[in-house]
């Protein structure tokens, strides 16, 4: 237990050294993981327990909707949407199957534009945080001279770890965003080509 409150000190220690801008980049930190993970988890849920297309294409010839208990994959999505938009007119329902696949491939890049955005913003908040610190540098070289290391290492010290944090956080979160759209990609490859599939069969 000493052990976990130690740690919490120092953890406390470090953003109060960091300066201002160390509370502004912890929010984008766990707002950006949140989303991260979300998302994860949702393109995931996509990619497993996908039913047969042969199967897909045989509850749009009954009108039935997919057993979701069963299948939850983007297979299964499709044909739902599909179900609930369709008017039972062969040369309307392709057209209707294409809007639905673009419907679905759509919502796989939800909120990885703003997972980009926050992760961008961490390093300029670092570099806010570099020249705040340096500016409270030069605030106590103006006053005291060079001669007040002490003073001095506390400028210095909050624009190192300042910027250290806002490429701590920016670097994971643009590597996830990008691993993300890569799945992202694939899911939509993927529903494309169901939806020439089913579109066939209509």
């Amino acid at each position: 237990m000493t052990w976990l409150w130690s740690n919490i000190s120092r953890i406390f220690e470090h953003l109060d050294q960091g300066g201002l801008v160390m509370g502004p980049l912890l929010l984008i930190s766990v707002l950006m993981w949140v989303l991260i993970i979300k998302r994860g988890l949702y393109l995931r849920r996509m990619r497993v327990r996908n039913m047969p297309r042969e199967m897909a294409a045989q509850l749009i010839q009954e009108n039935q909707q997919p057993d979701f208990m069963e299948f939850r994959g983007a297979t299964a999505l499709v044909v739902s949407e599909f179900l609930k938009r369709r008017e039972a007119n062969p040369g309307v329902d392709r057209s209707t199957m294409d809007e639905t696949v673009m419907a679905v491939a759509s919502s796989f890049d939800k909120q990885l534009s703003v997972i980009t955005v926050l992760a961008s913003i961490a390093p300029l908040l670092g570099l806010l945080g570099t020249v705040l610190g340096m500016i409270s540098t030069f605030d106590v070289i103006s006053l005291h001279g060079t001669g007040n290391a002490r003073a001095m290492a506390g400028g210095i010290s909050e624009a190192l770890i300042s910027t250290q944090t806002g490429l701590l956080v920016a670097i994971p979160g643009l590597t996830m965003k990008n691993f993300l759209a890569s799945r992202a990609q694939t899911l939509k490859h993927r529903v494309s080509s169901l939806g020439i599939f089913l579109g066939r069969r209509l």
